[in-house]
């Protein structure tokens, strides 16, 4: 597009060579400020656009990672839910009388043990346990002379299951848990002969609390 034409005053003269130069100048320096201008602008807005394009792609990602971890974290819990709990534990028979949810206190016997001796200590209103049955029990063993624990199924929080007079334990138990009703808890001090003996491990004579929580026709 032409320039339009400035019309001089009667008494303006003509520009010489010297000032159209510094014209020419002064406009092709302004062009190019606005150039520059433009660039700097046009850079920014590409900057904020990359940065915003960037920021998003992190969201997608951490958002990304964050589900997965979430699907993990289900997975663990549905692992954890297949395993037994202590939140299950034990599993006292109907009627049972509290006690049996707490681990006893055991202390050591005192004189000589010549010969099983079955204590009862909570009477259980359930059938009696027989041979040939399977029984479910809780149960602490300690050295009979010291009270030092050796055993527990407290420990493992899941009770302890075996077909009484099957000789899968030792005779102590076999013999002293003959007749004890669901839902008692027992003291068994078994001498060594009726336990793992002398030389045994544990060795001598011992002592055991157990809890009777179910009993079974057959072996399971």
């Amino acid at each position: 597009m032409s320039q339009p034409t400035r019309t001089r005053r009667p008494n303006e003269r003509p520009p010489t060579r010297a000032e159209k130069r510094k014209a020419w100048k002064e406009a092709a320096a302004r062009a190019a400020a606005a150039r520059r201008r433009r660039r700097i602008i046009g850079g920014t807005v590409g900057s904020i656009i990359v940065t915003a394009l960037l920021v998003a792609l992190v969201v997608v990602v951490v958002r990304g990672n964050g589900n997965g971890d979430d699907k993990d974290s289900s997975n663990a819990g549905s692992e954890s839910q297949a395993t037994p709990t202590v939140q299950g534990f034990p599993p006292l028979p109907a009627g049972a009388d509290p006690a049996l949810g707490t681990k006893p206190a055991v202390s050591k016997g005192t004189g000589e043990l010549a010969s099983l001796v079955v204590t009862p200590l909570i009477k259980g209103t359930g059938p009696a346990a027989a041979n040939g049955q399977q029984l479910t029990v809780n149960y602490v063993g300690v050295s009979y002379a010291t009270g030092a624990e050796f055993d527990s199924s407290w420990k493992r929080s899941q009770p302890f299951e075996f077909q009484l007079g099957a000789g899968k334990v030792i005779k102590g138990w076999d013999q002293g848990l003959v007749g004890v009703t669901v839902g008692s808890r027992v003291q068994l001090d078994i001498p060594a002969n009726l336990a793992y003996g002398d030389g045994g491990d544990p060795s001598g004579p011992l002592r055991f609390v157990v809890d009777v929580l179910a009993a079974a026709s057959g072996p399971v």
